[in-house]
């Protein structure tokens, strides 16, 4: 066995909040309490760890993350800049060196946050240098292509809306260079797709990123080919990320007839939940509403799946065992989503199926009504705390007096929901501590949304936080007796800090990083 001594450790375990020293017996937690009950158990030549009085938390567990995206915004360029001009700057910089006829890709710009709005397709043509460029958004939901890349794709002035987005154009009706929603995949389904033993590399590379901020598990909601490398790696031994791996709603015929169950795997890489979107998201403004936005006389977003729709699918996810989890970010959106799933768990009485632990990811804003439905229906809320202080202006300026149910942590506790937070990365940060310095403030780093933070009454204490980053997760993946405690025969996933965030100001959360990390018994990384 392996030993870790005079340590603070955080349990997460009710019954035992607090210890000094664990046991490990392969990759799992064999012992906790004090130093001196602890080493009682060790024989001769066990290893034994001087903690030196650090502090030990759990692993923690990003619920909502696309790795495959992620990976590869590591190797993009950066494109959430204060200004158009310094994103247009970096694009330059990236095409005057990319070979010949390469794609130049980034991720992050944000038409919010620039004096000038949304960049067009001219703006990325005068720094291209006769490459085709494709910028997502930090939103993930809609992109930025110059005329090079929208010549590839075809996409000309006749070219149709497709079902579920939309072309952007200037008005003379030409293309303009942005892409809503489905749009975006007449261009991005032209991208060099890299190889099995590429991605799965570029994947190794994003987990060890992840090490370092302290994430030893995630619920990954990228597709096919991610999957595959996914396993790829696990064959190979260099998987040490706890993985729940949704299935998009596409293949959910193909696992149905495979007979594929949420849970099923090994323990490094399980199937999660079938994965749809009812909506967009906020800052292109696709995110569905019942009432139209701020300053519009009837438009209300994009409502991509209603109820009947989404009950459709359910029936088939519900019948074969496979749990689901729908995007959803505005209230008639949310709303969409409760009504099937009150449908649904109405079928899984009926068929005497388990209550599946199904999700709504983001929650972001919803109408009062609504408030209560996830808890009694026990629909998990998938959250990512980051978003709020990163939309909070957008929200204001979009919902106005409805953002006081947007980002609702508070109230969803309150009323007996299950909260599994994440970071949504590349969208934002996958760093834990940002995100639970957000739960904790409701304010941006720098102090914006002042002292109080941004709808206050919505705040976290560090510890309901810190549940939605361990205990939170482990409930939604089915694996609340084996994740996100330190307790006997629970897996020996930890990370390791310098001090106590508890003893923090709550303000300084968001600098602090794990010293060491943990996965199954090993450690992964040392500073």
């Amino acid at each position: 066995m392996r030993f870790l001594y005079n340590a603070r450790i955080h349990t997460q375990d009710p019954a035992q909040t607090k210890a000094t020293a664990l046991a490990i017996h392969n990759d799992i937690v064999e012992a906790v309490g004090s130093d001196a009950d602890v080493l009682a158990l060790a024989r001769p030549g066990d290893p034994r760890e001087d903690m030196r009085g650090r502090v030990i938390w759990p692993g923690l567990t990003d619920a909502h993350l696309h790795m495959q995206y992620y990976a590869g915004f590591l190797q993009m360029i950066d494109c959430e800049t204060g200004t158009k001009e310094e994103c247009l700057r970096r694009v330059a910089e990236r095409a005057r060196t990319a070979p010949d006829g390469a794609w130049v890709l980034g991720h992050g710009w944000n038409q919010n946050d620039w004096a000038g709005g949304f960049g067009s397709a001219a703006d990325l043509d005068a720094v291209s240098f006769g490459h085709p460029v494709y910028l997502t958004s930090k939103s993930l939901h809609s992109a930025w292509a110059n005329t090079a890349a929208l010549q590839k794709a075809g996409i000309t002035a006749s070219t149709p809306d497709p079902a579920g987005g939309e072309i952007g154009r200037d008005a003379s009706g030409q293309p303009d260079g942005i892409l809503y929603e489905s749009a975006a995949g007449l261009v991005e389904s032209l991208l060099p797709e890299p190889g099995l033993g590429e991605l799965a590399g570029m994947i190794e590379h994003a987990q060890s990123a992840l090490w370092k901020m302290g994430v030893t598990g995630v619920h990954d909601f990228d597709r096919r080919a991610c999957f595959q490398a996914m396993q790829y790696l696990a064959e190979q031994d260099r998987l040490r990320l706890r993985v729940v791996k949704s299935i998009p709603v596409e293949l959910l015929p193909h696992a149905a007839a495979l007979g594929l169950r949420t849970g099923f795997g090994g323990p490094f890489l399980r199937i999660g939940s079938v994965k749809l979107f009812a909506d967009g998201a906020l800052g292109p403004r696709t995110a569905a509403m019942i009432q139209p936005y701020e300053g519009e006389s009837d438009y209300t977003g994009f409502l991509m799946l209603d109820a009947e729709q989404i009950v459709e699918y359910g029936q088939e996810a519900v019948r074969t065992g496979l749990s689901m989890a729908i995007h959803a970010i505005g209230d008639r959106a949310n709303h969409e989503v409760l009504n099937a799933y009150e449908q649904l768990r109405g079928l899984e009485a009926e068929i005497g199926a388990p209550a599946l632990r199904h999700r709504i990811e983001h929650v972001q804003v919803l109408h009062p009504d609504d408030y209560g439905r996830l808890a009694a229906l026990n629909v998990i809320a998938s959250m990512q705390p980051i978003h709020a202080t990163s939309d909070m202006f957008t929200a204001d300026r979009h919902w106005g007096s409805r953002s006081a149910g947007a980002y609702a942590w508070r109230t969803q506790l309150q009323r007996g929901a299950h909260l599994a937070f994440g970071s949504d990365a590349p969208v934002e940060s996958p760093n834990p501590f940002w995100g639970l310095h957000a739960a904790v403030t409701r304010a941006r780093a720098g102090g914006q949304a002042g002292s109080e933070g941004w709808y206050p009454e919505q705040r976290l204490s560090l510890q309901e936080a810190l549940d939605g980053y361990t205990t939170g997760p482990a409930y939604a993946a089915g694996l609340e007796n084996r994740l996100g405690r330190l307790r006997p025969g629970f897996y020996a996933d930890l990370i390791v800090l310098e001090s106590a965030p508890f003893d923090l100001p709550p303000a300084e959360l968001h600098r602090v990083l794990p010293v060491a990390t943990m996965v199954a018994g090993e450690w992964v990384w040392q500073a």
